[in-house]
């Protein structure tokens, strides 16, 4: 630090030397060591402790908070961080606590009073947190707790980012328990069939699994309750497999709902069907608040091959699979089932550093003014829905996020009455459109009448062809499938391939067209088919760019 401040660490604060009444400066903000059994992550690494710093706040972590993440003390030393010895001492001086894991009764006694924290609470989970919590006069902000329907909150939507390392890692599980290649392969041993993987339900965490098994060359199939992610499903190299039942699963807060009977009893079938062709499950059906749903029965997994894999991602919530124990893996009827509750510890460098950039984005939104001080803003959709206690109230649950109100409707002008028959002028009630049409056709029939009565037999043929080429050229292009290009590019290379062929006609023979009188059509020809050329070729080489950007 500068020679020209101070820090207090019985308070937490840092002060400037010689202001008067030594005005508060900044906020300390404390990482302590995640005590609950398995957890490897940390709140924050040392790439996002400079940031914080630049945001004006100072950063103290106890001693070895970092090792299960494989970042050392001195790693955060050198980014600007305080290492204090204990707990105790950490608790004690900050005004802030980033955390994983919610806090142990011990932590929150060592809690200051009426200081911040911001972690995992599961507020409807532990009631009796919040009271404890509420007694330390403390102001929460709860990660699980963060409207996810906001669009400008998903940069601090720490849910998402540890489902997608979860999901990453349940594949990498099941491809550690399975004991055959995931992708096919011919050798001069033999070949080898591809793995076949079904993932049942394909939230953020299913997406993961999808994209990282197609990644590795297995056959991947999925499944979700809400009917929109089949494109996503799709677009990740896997195929969306629909339970024969009609009903929209979509439930609030981008999570999927408690299905019907019907469509449970639906859904079991197309699983028992599954699990009988597939080599792999991965399961990720979990629904806040919920024991997880029981997807996988035991005699779907009787019915599976021996040597299948089944990685159950909501074991901690009990599991989809009814032979799943939590926190072990275990093989059932020749079928190993991977119960782990701990699949984002097990990446826990790449998600420490995907949760402590989520809670950096939270602490830019909570100090706008860059001077090491939150305001927690309960004006604010995201910060009021994140605020689960504030001073020792419960603000848990927070309403529902403001929606904007729509732009007043426009009057119409009311519809003329539609005359009556056999009042006047109102026999016609036909619309006015149709009149209309009718007079274009029948100028339309006029004006082919006087061309056909006037112009020379030769003209006519002529003109007989334009219009059907017209009509049917029209049919060709806008009928083109966009299989190789965007929409906009097939159909301009549709047209381009209708001149170049019309100027093929033009051009051939061109051994006799370069002597006739009208070899400026020929020439003319020749350009179209160097221009269509171009713009044919250049539209593969942008759309071959394109895809490339998608490509790993």
């Amino acid at each position: 630090m500068q020679s020209d401040v101070a820090t207090s660490a019985q308070t937490g604060q840092t002060v400037e030397s010689g202001s008067p009444g030594s005005a508060k400066l900044a906020q300390r903000i404390g990482v302590p060591c995640e005590v609950f059994a398995g957890e490897k992550r940390v709140a924050t690494v040392p790439e996002v402790v400079v940031k914080l710093i630049k945001l004006g706040f100072s950063v103290t972590v106890q001693a070895g908070a970092g090792d299960a993440a494989n970042v050392s003390d001195t790693d955060y030393q050198e980014a600007g961080a305080t290492i204090v010895a204990d707990a105790t001492q950490l608790w004690a001086s900050s005004d802030i606590v980033f955390k994983v894991r919610p806090p142990t009764t011990d932590e929150v006694g060592l809690m200051r009073e009426g200081g911040t924290l911001i972690s995992f609470i599961w507020p409807a989970q532990n009631p009796e947190l919040m009271q404890l919590l509420t007694a330390k006069k403390a102001t929460v902000l709860a990660i699980d707790a963060l409207p996810r329907t906001l669009s400008r909150a998903q940069k601090m939507d720490a849910l998402t980012s540890q489902a997608g390392v979860a999901g990453y890692r349940a594949v990498i599980e099941a491809a550690n328990a399975f004991g055959r290649f995931f992708n096919g392969q011919i050798t001069a041993a033999g070949k080898v069939p591809p793995a076949k993987v079904f993932i049942a339900g394909a939230g953020v965490a299913g997406l993961a699994a999808i994209g990282t098994a197609a990644g590795l060359g297995a056959i991947v199939r999925a499944n979700d309750t809400r009917a929109e992610v089949a494109d996503q499903v799709v677009s990740l190299g896997g195929e969306f497999v629909k339970v024969d039942y009609e009903e929209e699963g979509s439930g609030g807060g981008g999570y999927a709902k408690v299905m019907s009977e019907g469509f449970q009893q639906a859904q079991r079938d197309m699983y028992a069907k599954q699990a009988k062709d597939v080599d792999i499950i991965i399961t990720t059906a979990l629904i806040p608040g919920k024991p997880a749903p029981k997807l996988i029965t035991a005699e779907m997994v009787r019915s599976m091959k021996p040597g299948s894999v089944i990685v159950d991602m909501a074991a901690e919530q009990g599991g989809n699979c009814e032979l799943t124990e939590p926190g072990k893996v275990v093989v059932k009827h020749g079928v190993t089932i991977v119960g782990y509750t701990d699949l984002v510890s097990r990446l826990s460098r790449q998600s420490s550093t995907l949760y402590a950039t989520n809670l950096f984005r939270l602490t830019e939104e909570l100090c706008k003014t860059k001077d090491g001080i939150i305001d927690v803003n309960m004006e604010d959709d995201a910060i009021r829905g994140l605020t689960v206690t504030k001073g020792g109230t419960i603000t848990w649950p927070a309403p529902a996020p403001k929606v904007a109100a729509a732009p007043p409707a426009v009057a119409k002008p009311a519809a003329a009455p539609a005359a009556k028959k056999g009042h006047g002028h109102g026999e016609a009630s036909a619309p006015m459109a149709g009149n209309k049409l009718a007079i274009v056709f029948g100028v339309a029939a006029v004006l082919f009448w006087l061309i056909g009565a006037n112009a020379p037999k030769e003209f006519m043929s002529h003109f007989t062809v334009f219009v059907l080429a017209c009509f049917v050229g029209y049919m060709v292009v806008w009928n083109v499938k966009p299989a190789l290009h965007t929409p906009l590019m097939s159909v301009t290379n549709a047209i381009s391939s209708i001149i170049a062929i019309g100027a093929l006609v033009q051009i051939s023979p061109l051994s006799d067209a370069l002597n006739r009188p009208n070899s400026m059509i020929t020439w003319v020809a020749a350009a179209g088919i160097v221009l269509t050329a171009i713009n044919m070729f250049g539209g593969f080489a942008v759309t071959q760019r394109m895809l490339a950007m998608f490509r790993k």
